[in-house]
């Protein structure tokens, strides 16, 4: 086993830890340690709401969760040689869930230990990519079994898991945190009353930022940023394909690099449409790092980061697809707007769901958890953009492919709801 660079006790909450991580961007939060281009170690994580989301079937906790507490950050992790400019090479060796142990006996197992979640969040703490349609808060509980999930709340489907890091990313300078600051700042200033928000500023509530001097961390949690988004050093990509195997070339912006990772996930569709998407858990990931000088200029990767996948995605064969186009659900025309394409597939999917049994939010909770295919078709053919959504059929208990008999439908229950 790699050499574990960052330890997490599973048993205590994030700002307990012993050795202290991060949960805001900020170029000043200093290295818990320093690694040698070529080494391999192990990070260990917390799950990104820090063990507040329960193994049980109500959904209370995510209609309450505290988004100013993330993400859980393991690190910054200093790279010895990188410096501005240059490409910081991560290969993800191995990732995976936290091991169970009997430290849970009594108070029960944290998100990782053998269960993970999918959640929806209430419109008005975060909402997700189809919140005008679910205002409402909701949760599956994930069973692991191997490689594969079950849920006692979405029942008939089993996943096979896709685990990935949904946040990775370096450190970003002084003058990249200002830009940040400043175009998301003017962003807001468009509609500063709209929920949920465009964007988030910073915010000095349950920020942490690692052994920062406690002097200079009251300054810096006025511009630290906040973690939800991705931006150019990587960050929160939620990018499913991130798995063993994979590498990453991240531009460096600050001495060091300062890498850092958080909110693993077992499996994830594209797109994480429900925001406290994917299954959620804690976990580990075995990472080995590299440096390219001068890297960012001479292969022009100076906005964003570039990777190669890994090859241990589930061997699913057999997909339905369903299409979107760029007009409203009340029939307006958009010109090109393949964000809202998506949409339109992800909601004639969940449609289609409901014809077997499943509840529309426990359809949508399906499509944040499952390893489905996003991809946009067409751009070019005005005005609809298209879309497209593939859903493995091999996942679930019945076939739902169209046919003569009509769709099997079975009572599913629901998924876990709030009291209100």
């Amino acid at each position: 086993m790699p050499e574990i660079v960052f330890g997490v006790d599973q048993s205590r909450p994030f700002r307990e830890q012993k050795t202290p991580g991060h949960n805001r961007w900020h170029p000043d939060v200093p290295p818990v340690t320093v690694v040698k281009p070529g080494a391999e170690f192990r990070i260990e994580c917390r799950e990104w709401f820090d063990g507040t989301i329960g193994n049980n079937d109500s959904a209370d906790d995510v209609r309450d969760a505290d988004l100013t507490m993330v993400h859980q950050l393991s690190g910054p992790i200093g790279v010895e040689g990188a410096r501005p400019g240059d490409l910081l090479i991560v290969d993800i060796l191995d990732v995976g869930a936290c091991p169970q142990d009997d430290t849970f006996a009594v108070t029960g197992p944290v998100a990782g230990q053998g269960w993970g979640y999918t959640g929806l969040f209430a419109k008005e703490n975060g909402g997700g990519f189809l919140t005008d349609h679910f205002p409402g808060a909701y949760k599956a509980v994930w069973d692991f079994h191997g490689q594969r999930a079950t849920s006692r709340h979405v029942p008939g489907v089993e996943l096979t898991g896709m685990i990935h890091p949904g946040l990775m990313g370096t450190a970003p300078s002084a003058r990249l945190l200002a830009e940040w600051n400043a175009r998301e700042g003017a962003l807001r200033a468009t509609d500063p009353n709209r929920v949920p928000p465009l964007a988030l500023p910073p915010e000095p509530i349950a920020a942490v930022l690692g052994s920062m001097d406690a002097a200079r961390a009251a300054e810096a949690v006025r511009e630290a940023a906040r973690t939800a988004p991705p931006r150019e050093n990587g960050g929160n990509q939620d990018i499913k394909n991130l798995t063993a195997g994979s590498r990453i070339f991240y531009p460096v912006f600050v001495d060091g690099a300062k890498l850092s990772v958080g909110d693993l996930h077992f499996c994830q569709g594209d797109g994480e449409i429900t925001f406290c998407g994917a299954i959620e858990m804690g976990g580990f990931i075995d990472l080995r790092v590299d440096v390219i000088k001068g890297g960012m200029e001479t292969y022009g990767v100076t906005t964003n980061p570039i990777f190669m996948p890994g090859r241990s995605a589930p061997q699913y064969s057999e997909y339905l697809t369903f299409t979107g186009f760029s007009v409203t659900e009340d029939g307006e025309q958009r010109y090109l707007d393949s964000t809202l394409a998506y949409r339109r597939a992800c909601l004639n999917a969940i449609t289609y769901l409901t014809k077997f049994g499943y509840t529309p939010e426990q359809a949508y909770l399906i499509l944040g958890a499952a390893p489905i295919e996003g991809r946009f078709s067409g751009v070019v053919d005005i005005p609809n953009a298209c879309a497209t959504l593939y859903l493995p059929t091999e996942i679930f208990d019945v076939d739902i492919r169209p046919s003569a008999a009509g769709p099997v439908r079975v009572d599913r229950g629901q998924c876990a709801t709030t009291s209100d």
